[in-house]
């Protein structure tokens, strides 16, 4: 964080009381999805209840929905979600992957940002759940003299349980400060070629490695119900263009990728197909014995990656008579994404930086 007390200074022709003020910046406020704290069960809930009382994630209605929550699933859930976390845990950082990926990113994006543009611009990141939190970043920003905040969901695409919920919480933010700065939101950018590009890269890296060649690549996004594409959210058809782009890019056909979603929660219908259905399907009624699967709306690697790929999803292939399963890991801070996201990160300071 910069050491705003050695830049600050008293505005021209103010009184000596006056309050000095740090020179105008502009704050690059990276944003991902949250993580607990630790593994353990009041930590947990905490998590939990902080999440799934987001009305963009549940959108119930709070009398039905929140003595549900509060008094049956956060009684049980912090448990078995604990023993996942438990299982990917970084132990040696004391954090999960995702808190460790992300501040990788942030200090590869800082680092390309202080060679383009010095000390006009300083980057940090926030989650929406859980710490750091999106408003103690901005007070942060503000308070280093960023008169400019440009807000970057991590999200290649949009949706209303990630993107807008993330961006409720920067907006939300914004209200609590006395001197508000102008503000950004970076786009969706699920088509930008250097983010396809990077995508392609790493598909073509895994297969190179792999001891045989997959069968199918299974892009595998994270779920939402299905009524929401029905209400207008976009992401479904996103998912399925940067499938579309990955797949042009790569020099495939349409029988070497197919489009799955993960993640399905409580009793109505999701996006299908679901992922892990259909991999037990391509194994027991296509033959398939060996696939490969990404992930390409996770910017990185957290516990729908690690844990419900790598562990439960690759179950069910393997139950159903698939062989070799193969799963490639998110862009996390590999150099391909860094610069992606940093292009991103320069095409929206167009006007606000020299």
């Amino acid at each position: 964080m910069l050491d705003v007390t050695k830049t600050a200074v008293r505005p021209a022709h103010a009184p000596a009381d006056h309050p000095k003020i740090a020179p105008g910046r502009v704050g690059i406020l990276l944003a991902n999805l949250g993580t607990p704290d630790n593994y353990d069960y009041w930590s947990m809930r905490r998590y939990l209840n902080e999440f799934l009382s987001d009305r963009r994630v549940i959108d119930y209605s709070p009398w039905l929905w929140q003595p549900l929550l509060q008094l049956v699933i956060l009684t049980k859930r912090p448990f078995s979600s604990g023993k996942n976390y438990k299982s990917i845990w970084n132990e040696e950082a004391g954090e999960s992957p995702l808190m460790t990926i992300t501040r990788n990113q942030t200090a590869k994006i800082a680092w390309q940002m202080s060679e383009r543009y010095g000390d006009q611009v300083m980057v940090d990141f926030c989650m929406r759940y859980g710490n750091p939190s999106t408003q103690s970043k901005v007070r942060a920003m503000t308070e280093a003299g960023c008169r400019k905040i440009l807000f970057f969901p991590l999200y290649p695409h949009y949706a209303g349980a990630t993107s807008a919920t993330a961006n409720d919480q920067f907006f939300r933010a914004l209200m609590q400060e006395k001197w508000q700065p102008t503000a950004r939101v970076v786009d969706p950018y699920y088509a930008h070629p250097m983010y396809i590009e990077a995508l392609a890269q790493s598909i073509e890296r895994a297969y190179a490695s792999a001891e045989s060649r997959p069968e199918i690549l299974v892009c595998s996004y994270h779920g939402v119900p299905k009524r929401y594409l029905m209400e207008g959210d976009p992401y479904h058809c996103q998912c399925q263009k940067t499938t579309r782009l990955l797949r042009e890019r790569l020099g495939w056909d349409e029988t070497q990728i197919t489009t799955t979603f993960q993640s399905r929660f409580g009793p109505e219908e999701w996006l299908k197909p679901y992922t892990v259905e259909e991999v037990a399907r391509l194994a027991r009624e296509d033959g398939k014995k060996h696939i490969a699967v990404c992930a390409p709306a996770f910017s990185a690697d957290c516990i729908e990656t690690l844990e419900e790929i790598n562990e439960e999803i690759k179950e069910s292939f393997e139950e159903a008579g698939g062989e070799h399963f193969t799963y490639i890991p998110c862009l996390n801070d590999d150099a391909a994404h860094i610069d992606a996201l940093s292009q991103v990160i320069e095409e929206n300071l167009s006007g606000w930086v020299a």
